[in-house]
């Protein structure tokens, strides 16, 4: 499996929490590709928003969350706030099932933040290289794998990030909003 997926995980005893961090999909895309997720019969379709994974899920104590918190906000206010741009799928397939939109611009800029995020308090090592995308099609059917990677060759978004989001999985499986931290770095 993707360990970037934001799927439902075991519970967590109540010393700990779950956390994941992201760069969100704005409107009108996020609809969109929520829309097409549901399409080809995705089970995470309506439970976890278009984003760009920086921090896959990860169980933390709940001990830790003020330093968390001081280290989030510490990696934004070290980024500017940077463009994004969403071009085309690909998929991750034979590794695992996975059809993405691609990011085509910004790619540098969530490898720095993804690697900045995952250190200190939330310093973890991943599965799989690092590779910033958009995952629309996940646990489905061969055929919808590929009516997801036809289907969206064509998009094409354009937006500012201008801050990450920090969530946090309910004890129902579901993700929530924890905190927005605004991207307030100076360029480079």
């Amino acid at each position: 499996m993707n360990d970037d997926t934001f799927v439902a995980r075991r519970p967590t005893p109540p010393e700990t929490a779950v956390l994941g961090v992201i760069v969100p999909v704005p409107e009108p895309w996020a609809q969109l590709l929520v829309d097409w997720r549901t399409k080809v019969g995705d089970p995470q379709a309506r439970l976890v928003p278009p984003h760009v994974t920086l921090l896959p899920p990860t169980e933390v104590p709940v001990s830790d969350r003020p330093a968390i918190t001081d280290h989030l906000a510490a990696v934004a206010a070290g980024h500017p706030p940077f463009d994004m741009h969403l071009a085309g799928t690909g998929t991750f397939t034979p590794v695992s099932d996975v059809v993405f939109v691609a990011v085509a611009r910004g790619i540098g800029n969530c490898e720095m933040l993804a690697h900045d995020v995952r250190q200190g308090p939330l310093a973890r090592s991943l599965s799989f290289p690092y590779h910033p995308h958009v995952t629309v099609a996940h646990d489905v059917p061969s055929d919808m794998l590929e009516l997801a990677y036809c289907g969206l060759q064509e998009l094409s978004a354009e937006f500012r990030v201008e801050h990450f989001t920090e969530f946090e999985q309910t004890a129902g499986g579901a993700w929530s909003v924890a905190r927005e931290y605004p991207l307030t770095g100076a360029w480079r």
